[in-house]
Order: C-alpha cells, then structure tokens, then sequence
C-alpha cells in the first residue's frame, strides 16, 4: 500500500472521502437495521424536484411543439494521486453542461447541449456536445443528422451520468474516442431483441462546433442482442462493434486508428451484476496495436449502496502506445507499453443516477519498454458528486 494511505494523504481528499465513507457506511447500516414506518419516500419529493425543473413545457394536442425538456449535467470530482513518479490532488468541476431536448411535428426530436466550465474564465464555453436533428416516428430506424454521441466499446456506450465508476476505465480511455460527440449521420433501432446503429462521420480537424471537415471520416456498425429472458436477468445485452477510420493527419476529433473491433457484455440482477469488454484496435501512422479487456463485477448492499470492482488490462505491440487515465496523466504524461488497473469503489444513490456520491480506491501501473518518461506505479483515490438531469 502507498505511503499517502497512512501518513500523505492530502488533508482535503480525506476529509471528503473519509465523509463520504461515512455516509455510505451510515445509511447502509440505517437501511439494514430499521424496520419501523418510514416517512413518505423521499424519491417522491426528487420527483417533483427535477419534473418541475426539467419539463418545461409538455402539450401533446400542439400539433408543432409537443414538449421541451431542459437536459444537462453537474459533476465535481475530489481526486489525489501518490505514485513513485510523483504526487498531485486536486478538486475539480468535471462537467457541467446544459441544454434542452424539443419534440416537434410528433415526430422529430432536436437535442441541443453545451459544455461550459465555471472556473476558467478562458476559456468559459468549452465547446458545444449535441446538437442533431433526430427523425424517430418507427423506433426500428431512427435517423440522426448533426453532431451526436458515438457510442463503442461498453463503457464508451455509457452515459458518464450513469457510469458505475467515478471514470471509464483506461481501456475506454484509450480505445474510444473520448471526444464522444462527432459531426455525422447515423440510423439507429430496436426490433425484437436485436438493436443496431450504423453511422458515418466526420474525423477531421477538431473544433469546439462541428470541425473543419477537412479530414477522413469514419464509419462505425453496432449490433447487440437482448439475452435477458434467455439467462432470466433483469437485463443482459451482448454487443459487438466495428469501426473504419480513414488515415488522415488531420484526424484531430478521434485517435489515430484504423480498424476497432469490441465485444462487450452487461448482465444485471437484483443484487448484482456484471460488465465486461474485449477490444482491439489497429492503428496508423505511428500509432502500435493495441488490446485491452475489462471486467468489472459489481454488488448492491441495499438499494442505495453499491460495491464495485474494476480490473482492466492493456498491451501495445510497440512502444509508447498507451496513455495514462485522467488523473494519473497529471504526475506523468509520457506514454507506455503495458498497463495494469484495479479499482474498488463504493456509490450512494439518493436519486438512482441522477444524484449520486461516487467513492473509489485505484491502483495503476504503466510499463515503459522504452524507458522515455511513461512508467508509472501509484494509487488514486477519487470522491466525486454526480447530478443529472
């Protein structure tokens, strides 16, 4: 165990983590042990708290506007690091971004969404996330046009509003484009218990709007298959990706990849369940090959309390073709070889995702064949609040 665990750690990291432990130990403990009549339920009172904040208009007889809902997300992370490389802690608005969903002519939904950050006054727009026109009259073929999510890879897919970790893992990290919204068209459905998306995209030169368009572009297909009724789950889904990216130099919106290949699993009981990830990514130019799984086990102690395991394994082919995670990369930012994580956290929902404390302890180390500046081997110990709406 690190030195920071007992002696270093910084004095606000512990307060707040060691606040929120006691949160989560404390309503665990009441949940399990009372048994007297409780009060109306407080989800009762969120309700009204975020319909009355979210719905801002809903007429379904208005033959133009049927309803408009304001969307968004606040997120604040308390994160230290101590690694034989070095140290770094830090609080930090991670996310806020606002915006609003508006259902016209029945049939067409228009998704427009902002990014701002509030402690930098340069600069305080970060760039725009949505902005597409969806036609969705046959929930079997949904067409996007405009600047969307592109969702592979199984934590990729995932909202960070309803990630079960503080952050995706660094297999997402360094597979999935973490820019996440793209220029493109996609067509996307469900039909029985397949569901689909095929999209084409604009890999060009980034911009905080829509780019330049001056690049390659990509295209990617997701198939997945409903296995719940078959494995008597509460859900369970297995999905296969694939993406093809044109090599350009300009590609400034995604990673220099040219083939991805991922398959991904997520079953869900009442108490537990289980996500798993298998990716392969070809790269160009200079960009080596890499492979990476993920697996992570996670347990519900009551029905707020949540335990959650995470391993995660990646190897390049060549040198110096991964990165470190968010916070790792403060202490060092060159590149490595192998890389090895083990995250155990714990959540508190007062109000299922869209308002939650996230707690969780994580152990990294990167393999530096080249020696060059990327090896790393450090603990991180993160505590963060989740607001969605």
């Amino acid at each position: 165990m690190h030195r920071w665990l007992s002696t270093a750690l910084p004095w606000r990291q512990a307060a707040v983590a060691g606040a929120l432990l006691g949160l989560l130990s404390t309503a665990a403990s009441a949940q399990s042990q009372t048994s007297e009549p409780q009060p109306a339920s407080p989800s009762s009172t969120y309700d009204r708290i975020w319909n009355d904040v979210t719905n801002w208009y809903e007429n379904k007889s208005n033959p133009a506007v049927q309803r408009i809902v304001f969307t968004g997300r606040f997120q604040h992370d308390f994160a230290a690091v101590d690694a034989d490389q070095g140290d770094h802690d830090e609080s930090n608005v991670r996310r806020v971004r606002f915006g609003s969903r508006v259902t016209l002519f029945n049939d067409f939904l228009v998704h427009v969404e902002v990014e701002i950050n509030p402690q930098e006054h340069d600069p305080f727009y970060v760039r725009m996330t949505d902005a597409y026109v969806a036609w969705q009259r046959h929930p079997k073929a949904v067409i996007s046009v405009g600047k969307q999510s592109v969702p592979f890879t199984q934590e990729g897919a995932t909202s960070s509003k309803e990630l079960i970790t503080i952050d995706r893992s660094n297999l997402a990290n360094n597979i999935w484009f973490t820019q996440e919204y793209m220029p493109g068209v996609s067509l996307s459905g469900r039909a029985s218990r397949w569901n689909y998306r095929a999209g084409v995209y604009s890999s060009g030169e980034e911009t905080r709007e829509f780019g330049r368009f001056n690049g390659g572009v990509f295209t990617l297909f997701v198939v997945g298959y409903d296995l719940a009724k078959t494995l008597r789950a509460k859900g369970a889904t297995l999905t296969g990706d694939y993406l093809y990216q044109e090599p350009d130099e300009r590609n400034t919106f995604t990673k220099p990849f040219e083939h991805i290949g991922s398959v991904h699993f997520s079953v869900e009981q009442a108490r537990w369940g289980f996500r798993g990830d298998i990716s392969k990514a070809i790269g160009y130019f200079e960009q080596p090959k890499i492979a990476g799984v993920m697996a992570m086990p996670f347990y519900n102690l009551t029905d707020r309390v949540q335990a959650v395991f995470r391993f995660t394994f990646l190897d390049s082919d060549g040198n110096n073709g991964l990165r470190l995670a968010r916070y790792e990369d403060r202490v060092v930012t060159g590149h490595g070889d192998r890389y090895r994580e083990s995250y155990v956290g714990l959540n508190y929902y007062f109000y299922g995702h869209k308002l939650k404390l996230q707690t969780g302890l994580q152990f990294a180390d990167m393999h530096d064949a080249a020696n060059d500046g990327g090896a790393f081997s450090g603990t991180s110990w993160t505590s963060a609040l989740r607001l969605g709406w």
